[in-house]
Parts: C-alpha cells; structure tokens; sequence
C-alpha cells in the first residue's frame, strides 16, 4: 500500500531542505571569510618584513655607493679625513669617518673628531642675534652706533646708517676684501680690533641697496653681542646656544692647547697636505670659529629640521632664521640669504651654507620639506666638501649624480703653482749658472769693464724698466686675479706653493736682471 505525503509533511521537508541549504551557505562564506582573514594575517605579517627588507637593501646599496664616492672625492683632491653625517626626521640615519684626523699617527676620523666649522658657524651667531631681539635687548633695525658708537662707516664720502638687519643678511655695504686685514689676535678685544680695521675702508655700496658676502659683518655682531650680554661671546655662546642645543662637545673659538678630539688641519703644499698651525684670529671667531663634531653637527641639523625638542629656547627663531631678505636682488637664482643660512626657494626648499677656514672647510644642507640634512666636515680648505655633500644628498635620494666629479679649484691652482715653481725654479738655476760663467770670464780677462752709453745706455733702461715692471705686476697679481685682495690674504689662505712660486718669481727675476746688467756692463774681450 502506498502512502501519499500530506500537504504538512511536503511542507516540513521543504523547510528542512531551506535550512541546510542556508546552513551549507553560511558555512561556505565563513570558510571564504576565515580563508581570506587568514591570508590578510599572513600578508600583514610577512608583507612589512618584505618591504623593510627591501628598504634595507637599498639603503644598504646607497651607503656602499656614497662611501665609494666620497672616497673618491677625497682622493681626487687630496683631503686628508672627512666627517660625514645625514639625518632623516629626527634620526642619524648614517654617519661615518673617513681617513685621518692626524695622518702622522694615523689617528681615524670619528663621528666625535672636532673640526672648524668655518662659515657655517654664521647661523650659530645669526640665531644668537634673534635670540636677543626676542628677549627685548635689540632689534634688528637698530643702528649698529647704538652699540659701537665709534664704529663710524662711509658711503661716497657720507655717513652711512648701517643697521643689525645689515650685518646679518650682508647688505651693509662693507666689502668683501675686508677679511684681508684681520689683525692676528688672541687678545679678549680681539673683536673690537677686527672692526677697527673698518675705519680706514669706504663702503662698496650703500647700507641696505645690495647684497655682498662679507665676514666680517657677523663679527660685528659678535662684537653687539658682547656689548648688549656684556659677556665674552664665546661664554654667552656657550651657555646660550649651544649647551641648550645639547652641543655638550662643540667648542667656541681656536683654543692655545687642542682638544683632545681635534682633528689636525692641513693645507697642500706641492699638492701634498702637509699639517699646518694657522695664526689665531680671534677676532674672526663669530664668523667662522665654532668647533663642533658631526655627532653634534647632527643635533645641530635636527634642530634645523624641528625634529627635536629645544631646551630653553623658542623654535620659532629656528623658522625666523630661515626667512631670508628678499627685499634686495638673490645672489644666485631664486637664492637669498637669511640669518646665516642660504635659502633657495624653489620647487623644493633648499638651506644651506660653505664654510672655508685656511685649514679646514665643511658643508650644511638640509631639506625642510623632506626633513632630511647632510653635513660634511675635513680637515683641509677645500670646495670638494660641498661636492660631496652635495652628492651624497643626491645618491640618499635616489638621484642621478649630475656635475659632481669636477677637480677642487684650490687643487687646480695647487697643481698649476707647482708646475710654474718648478718651471721658474729650473730657469733661476740656469740664470745662476750664466751669472758664474760671466763671473769666471770677468777673472779670467775674457770680458772687461765697459761704459754704459750710447745703445748700452738704452738697453740698461729698458733693461730695467721691463724688470720694475715685471716686479709691480707680480706684486699685484692677487689685486688684479682676486678683485682687491693681496698677497698678505694669500698667504693666510691660500695653498702653501703658492708663496714660494712668489719667491721664486722674484728671485728668478733678480737673477736675470743682475746678468743683464753683468752683460751690458761688461764687453768681451777680441783674441789677438
């Protein structure tokens, strides 16, 4: 017998068969979900490793590049030892010493080796002088009299009105063959004695017109920060700047007895770096005499960059130092100046600032919009510091490295001093030699006395006209090739050859002047 389903029973089979095909469907999208969930835990774990790893290889990949290439650098223009040092958002994201900071012991560079920083210790002075317009003590549109009253300048023979704001963006008008008369100075005037020496010299241009680099502007302000903190600059330097940046290494001014980190500073001679003690010029320290390590120097950028917190000190004057004067013409395109720091304002913000001391130089660059900064110390005056920072920022960021393999121009002048020395070195030795065989055919009556007349006569003042002429033109070489500068600038900064080509210059030339005159003076004597 065949029993047909009633309509209640169809309708609970149908039900069921709904609800385990629901069931199939939610267990079927949970396995989806847990099998995507799962795949999403092991990309998220694994993923980041990958990346990071990928980032360690290039990162790794720069470094081995940038250490070849300053390496390279360092050789191609005979740089003893070089402090480098980038940072990236608040971090030392790579620092290294390369070469020596005393060849004779072969002592390495470190990232504690004390250099000069030369001219890229203007900001220290320039973020010095804002600090105390914001304390009330001065302003920047005050007359620099106001503090020395005796420091009374001319334009076109008429009293100028130089102001602080002058000083510190380079448009007093004072020119930049000012530095050649800094008085060799330890003494605690040193300062004042380094501003006096602008008595005697006429402004270039009048206060405020123009813009024209000259150092010693930012020793007047050392010298205004004396007068208005009436402490030493290097003391109020030390406690105000530079302890509160934690800069517990760095040093203000040339001390008599090193520190023991000093690196030891060279200048070529021959084209050979050869150690080299400089004079003291204390009256240039707030210019260019902070000594400081890269370690620190990175403290220092930090600070630059807002990537640190400032102790005692308000971060807007670090903003304030960065505004430069645009009310002048850039001194390069879209380039102007601000409180010891060239800001170019282009597509991308560039800070920057070259230091030259006659034994040591060194490069800041920082990029705000990236928060990333390079600086290069060495312990030789060289243009290359700015080639390899330069460079190095540009290999960091991924750049093709463009125009960064020219030859230092203080090499080249180097090189072509010595080439002239030996030149007119080996011309004096055969001179020398021409005046002792004339000496020795004199003795032997071979030649005898004769009266300078007639064509002799004219020949003697031609002789020595030509000779004189020759004296004055050497004697104003660097006047003539350097825009006013002299062969005193020369000797402080200069490659050491340079001098002794000098030497040998006018002793060559005194040799051929003596036989000139040994030749018309005398006659040879006819055999009989």
């Amino acid at each position: 017998m065949i029993i047909k389903p009633t309509n209640h029973t169809a309708k609970s089979d149908a039900k069921r068969n709904c609800y385990i095909m629901t069931q199939h469907r939610i267990a079927s999208a949970w396995k989806t979900y847990f099998f995507i969930f799962i795949v999403i835990a092991i990309m998220g774990g694994i993923l980041p490793q990958y990346v990071a790893a990928q980032d360690f290889l290039s990162k790794k990949e720069k470094t081995k590049i940038i250490e070849q290439f300053v390496q390279n650098q360092m050789q191609g223009s005979r740089i003893p030892g070089v402090s480098l040092i980038i940072v990236e958002k608040g971090n030392i994201a790579y620092q290294n010493g390369f070469g020596y900071a005393d060849v004779a012991s072969k002592k390495p560079v470190t990232g504690d080796t004390l250099f000069e920083l030369a001219s890229t210790s203007k900001a220290f002075t320039g973020l010095a002088i804002l600090q105390l317009e914001k304390e009330g003590k001065l302003k920047r549109t005050d007359l620099i009299t106001t503090f020395i009253p005796w420091l009374q300048l001319y334009y076109n023979g008429k009293h100028a009105s130089i102001t602080v704001r002058d000083l510190l963006y380079h448009t007093s008008g004072i020119p930049s063959t000012s530095i050649q008369y800094y008085p060799e100075s330890d003494a605690d005037d040193a300062l004042e004695q380094t501003a006096r020496t602008l008595l005697n010299q006429p402004l270039n241009r009048e206060p405020g017109s123009s813009y024209e680099y000259a150092t010693i502007n930012y020793d007047i302000l050392g010298l205004i920060i004396e007068k208005v903190t009436g402490q030493s600059y290097e003391t109020y330097m030390q406690q105000h700047i530079l302890q509160p940046l934690g800069m517990n290494d760095s040093k203000v001014g040339v001390e008599k007895i090193p520190p023991v980190n000093m690196a030891i500073g060279y200048r070529l001679q021959f084209t050979v770096p050869t150690a080299h003690s400089p004079a003291i010029y204390r009256g240039n320290t707030s210019a260019g005499y902070i000594i400081s390590s890269a370690n620190d120097v990175a403290k220092w950028m930090n600070v630059q960059l807002g990537d640190v917190q400032l102790q005692g000190m308000d971060p807007h004057l670090i903003g304030d130092s960065h505004v430069p004067d645009q009310s002048v013409e850039p001194l390069d395109e879209h380039t102007y100046y601000g409180a010891g720091w060239l800001v170019q304002q282009g597509i991308n913000k560039v800070i920057h600032h070259a230091g030259a001391n006659p034994t040591f130089s060194s490069y800041i660059t920082l990029l705000p919009e990236e928060q990333m900064g390079v600086a290069v110390l060495s312990n030789m005056r060289s243009s290359t510091t700015t080639t390899i920072a330069q460079g190095v920022m540009d290999i960091w960021n991924g750049k093709e490295l463009e125009g960064n393999s020219q030859p230092d121009g203080m090499l080249k002048v180097e090189q072509f001093s010595t080439y002239v020395f030996v030149i007119v070195g080996g011309l004096g030795l055969i001179g020398l030699m021409l005046i002792a065989l004339c000496m020795k055919r004199v003795v032997k009556q071979q030649r005898y006395r004769t009266a300078l007349k007639g064509k002799r006569l004219l020949l003697l003042v031609i002789h020595t006209v030509l000779f004189a002429a020759g004296i004055i033109l050497i004697l104003n070489l660097p006047n003539i090739l350097l825009g006013g500068m002299s062969w005193t600038f020369v000797d402080r900064w200069a490659p050491a050859t340079i001098m002794f080509t000098l030497y040998s210059l006018l002793v060559t030339g005194s040799v051929y002047f003596v036989y000139g005159l040994m030749l018309l003076s005398t006659k040879k004597r006819l055999e009989t």
